[in-house]
């Protein structure tokens, strides 16, 4: 049965994807930081993930972990913003304190949907934990590309919030495992075109050893 599912899985991306497909969309994904409200489908979500799960991983450990979260869920991750918001406040008032911790909360409001991407070390003495911060972040890319041929933006969000001992606590990450970021996710705002940004060239960022 598995080997069935194997071969019917090469037939479906031999006759519906080129590799111009693969490659136009790796080109054309860009960070999107504006969406609507509206919010996609949990069968959109869920071809999302499972995309994001075929990354390549070393000794196949599969140690990413997807938190998906919609409406008021958010607030899980808006209470980490606020909780750090206010932590590196210095000296103040109250109004303050509840004013930073609002705006925590509603920085999470900024899609409809947020997928926590977290990560836990193998306990294969062979495998290494680099590489699975690496495999991680392979998916975490895969996903948003698949977000992307889906009609989806995204962005994935991290700064000091994502590495606190408060987002470990809200998303049960343990001491030696990790949050790899917050892919905000939605369709896109009408009207929004993303800038390309400068990259260096091929020829810049490349070494050829033949000899």
């Amino acid at each position: 049965m598995h080997d069935t599912l194997i071969i019917r899985e090469i037939d479906f991306f031999k006759k519906g994807m080129s590799a111009m497909d693969t490659i136009e969309a790796i080109k054309t994904r860009r960070s999107v930081r504006k969406v609507s409200d509206r919010e996609p489908s949990k069968e959109l979500i869920e071809q999302i993930l499972d995309a994001a799960r075929r990354a390549p991983n070393h000794m196949n450990t599969e140690p990413w972990h997807f938190i998906v979260l919609t409406g008021e869920g958010r607030n899980k991750l808006g209470e980490v913003y606020g909780k750090v918001n206010q932590k590196n406040l210095e000296n103040a008032d109250q109004a303050a304190l509840e004013a930073a911790y609002e705006k925590g909360l509603s920085s999470a409001k900024r899609a409809p949907v947020i997928i926590v991407v977290t990560m836990e070390p193998s306990d294969n003495p062979r495998a290494f934990e680099i590489e699975d911060i690496e495999a991680t972040a392979i998916a975490t890319q895969n996903l948003m590309l698949a977000a992307h041929a889906l009609g989806l933006g995204s962005i994935l969000r991290t700064g000091g919030a994502a590495y606190t001992k408060e987002a470990k606590e809200q998303f049960g990450v343990s001491e030696k495992g990790h949050i790899i970021g917050f892919v905000y996710l939605g369709y896109p705002a009408e009207g929004v075109v993303p800038k390309v940004p400068e990259r260096q060239s091929v020829a810049e960022i490349t070494e050829w050893v033949d000899a």
